[in-house]
């Protein structure tokens, strides 16, 4: 495991969240100076802690870790939407999607609408 990635990707997935880190720690049950024990100390966590963390913040526990390529530990960051979209149940997920797609297809009818106007 590399500390200093996980204590990064712990940090911006706070950020994503809306929490500080020391909150997120407290709040999961891992405890205030957990971040601290790792960066000052050199302590590796336990799995228990790191999966209660994980589950805080909603991801999992090789996002958290940085195992997972296409997540944030390549310095981006989820945008806070999908963040939150990848929290929704699925069926809520297929609601969104489709909202989604109906208002692009508004949009495309509203720009070829003023194109043909324009060209008129």
């Amino acid at each position: 495991m590399d500390k200093a990635v996980f204590v990064q990707n712990i940090k911006n997935y706070c950020t994503i969240k809306g929490v500080k880190p020391t909150v997120a720690c407290r709040e999961s049950g891992v405890g205030n100076s957990f971040i601290n024990n790792i960066e000052s100390r050199g302590q590796v966590p336990s799995v228990e802690k790191v999966q209660l963390l994980a589950q805080y913040l909603g991801v999992t526990v090789s996002q958290l870790l940085g195992e997972d390529a296409s997540e944030i530990s390549q310095g981006q960051p989820q945008p806070y939407l999908v963040f939150r979209y990848n929290q929704l149940p699925p069926e809520d997920q297929k609601d969104v999607m489709e909202y989604i797609e109906f208002k692009f297809t508004q949009m495309e009818k509203n720009k070829a609408s003023k194109q043909d106007a324009s060209t008129r």
